[in-house]
């Protein structure tokens, strides 16, 4: 788990639901995090947080592009 602040705008994902989120800011002692095809922020325990290497962060990335593609075509 990462143990200092994760810096803003990086991405992380939330040990307690597996959630990937991009870091959105620091509230009291937590983090904020909104899911990364945008959405509602969720406040996260910084101590249950950590960075996600750029691997996974292409596939989530990839994943995102083709919800939207989806819901594109769907009209």
């Amino acid at each position: 788990m990462y143990q200092a602040k994760p810096a803003l705008g990086s991405t992380v994902r939330d040990g307690t639901t597996g959630a990937l989120g991009r870091v959105m800011g620091h509230e009291g002692p937590y983090v904020q995090l909104r899911p990364l095809a945008g959405g509602r922020e969720w406040d996260a325990d910084p101590a249950r947080v950590e960075l996600v290497d750029a691997t996974e962060l292409l596939s989530a990335r990839v994943a995102v592009a083709n919800e939207y593609s989806r819901k594109a075509m769907k009209g």
